[in-house]
């Protein structure tokens, strides 16, 4: 007996990897894109899958700390809209800083430089920023490196600290050199200084 087009949808997305989101275009192999439309939203009335945005959803997943289930994170939300919409991002301020470590507090908004269009969404109870910013912001092509950049910005120079800099210059031993080394010649030459003591003893 052939699936349906609710139960095929539903198989592929229990199936996938922990906090993945889905937009109706993934299903598009099961049924048109009306039909795909109405069966993720027949999965989220039955509480099969959750609406984590506009046009995005998951699969709610067991937390085994929380003991409970959850829904993917605001960031892999917000990278979802933005491949969605083919834009490019970058974590900047409190949340950059807190994604490397370099503050433990939760920052109660997230701010993205984007190459898109300035705008705020909300996703859930979290308000997020896009700041369009100059391309020369994404030039840069370590994962690490550009969010020590922006971490650094955020605390500025006059306020880093010899725990800072340990703790970006561990960070950083774990880039790609070559990206790393790269990455460099973008920053700010105080933020240059802080990452090249980073840079294999060879380079």
């Amino acid at each position: 007996m052939a699936q349906s087009v609710e139960n095929k949808i539903f198989t592929k997305m229990s199936r996938s990897r922990p906090e993945k989101v889905f937009v109706v275009n993934d299903f598009v192999d099961f049924g048109n894109y009306k039909s795909c439309s109405k069966a993720l939203e027949n999965l989220t009335k039955q509480g099969k899958i959750a609406r984590v945005s506009r046009g995005l959803y998951a699969v709610p997943r067991m937390n085994e700390f929380l003991g409970k289930k959850t829904t993917p994170s605001t960031d892999k939300i917000v990278r979802a809209i933005m491949k969605k919409e083919n834009t490019r991002i970058i974590p900047t301020g409190s949340y950059a800083k807190n994604m490397l470590g370099l503050s433990t507090q939760l920052p109660m908004k997230m701010v993205y430089l984007t190459d898109g269009n300035s705008r705020k969404l909300m996703i859930g109870k979290v308000p997020v920023y896009f700041r369009k910013a100059s391309s020369k912001n994404f030039a840069t092509k370590g994962e690490l490196s550009t969010l020590a950049i922006q971490a650094l910005k955020t605390i500025r120079k006059d306020n880093v600290t010899e725990e800072h800099i340990e703790r970006i210059v561990t960070i950083l031993k774990n880039e790609n050199p070559k990206h790393l080394k790269h990455d460099i010649m973008f920053a700010p030459m105080w933020i240059r200084e802080i990452m090249q003591k980073a840079l294999p003893k060879n380079n």
